[in-house]
């Protein structure tokens, strides 16, 4: 698994060359799904950013810090690009996978952004509803998609336990081999200084966007006292399983959708 700020700033090699930089990551918010790496192409086309759905990325060099991808550069100038403030409209993935001729990840009936419809080994959606204060779009809305969030812009909001705040979002983990969302970081430091811990999207009740607050179904003394996570260790099965026996929730391998 990867936090997001390594993801963030890992260079996009096409065939024939650099295709830049990766800025942001978008991600769905109904299952925290990601969908799309934002990618400034830099001095190979100024000023222009385009999006590419994690599933076209090979397998990272983590010594230079950057991934393959299966295209050529003529291919992803031609592409539809991303405008600068403007929120990413239906239309625009829907051009963006039929230029590809890449079968769109709505297609699969997962979250996912899925090259040619194929999905991800053991995928799962979560069923539980997540109350937002946004009203949820068309399809055919020429508007921003309002499930489509900025892993940057959501960094920094703050988290609610039950009965109080308990901190702020970090960092994101995510898991490369299905591309979603596992954890959120949360810093504590505002609140039980010193302690950084792991939440799962799973665990939400409630998300608010205007006030930029995520509303967590644990209490603060279950936090207080839950397995502290280091940034600089290892993410491992171990460390999962002690998490999810302390706050009581079936873990995800273990196949709970």
């Amino acid at each position: 698994m990867q936090r997001s700020y390594d993801i963030v700033g890992y260079k996009l090699r096409a065939k024939d060359g650099t295709v830049g930089s990766i800025t942001d990551l978008l991600f769905d918010d109904r299952h925290f799904a990601l969908r799309w790496m934002v990618v400034d192409t830099g001095k190979w086309l100024p000023g222009r950013k385009v999006l590419l759905p994690p599933s076209a990325l090979g397998n990272p060099d983590p010594s230079v810090r950057e991934y393959p991808v299966d295209l050529n550069l003529d291919e992803i100038e031609a592409a539809p690009g991303l405008e600068t403030d403007e929120p990413v409209s239906h239309p625009l993935e829907a051009d963006i996978y039929g230029h590809y001729g890449w079968s769109p990840y709505w297609d699969s009936g997962y979250g996912y952004a899925l090259v040619g419809g194929m999905q991800p080994v053991g995928a799962v959606v979560p069923e539980k509803t997540i109350r937002t204060d946004k009203p949820v779009a068309t399809e055919k809305s020429q508007h921003g998609d309002p499930h489509l969030r900025s892993i940057s812009e959501v960094t920094g909001y703050y988290v609610e336990a039950t009965d109080g705040s308990i901190g702020h979002i970090e960092n994101f983990v995510i898991d490369e081999t299905e591309w979603i969302i596992r954890y959120l970081m949360i810093d504590t430091k505002n609140w039980w200084p010193g302690k950084m811990v792991l939440i799962s999207p799973h665990w939400l009740r409630e998300i608010d966007w205007s006030d930029r607050k995520i509303f967590v179904d644990v209490t603060r003394d279950r936090v207080k006292a839950a397995p502290e996570f280091d940034p600089s260790m290892t993410l491992d099965r171990e460390y999962e399983e002690r998490m999810y026996t302390h706050y009581g929730y079936q873990p995800y391998w273990a196949g709970w959708v």
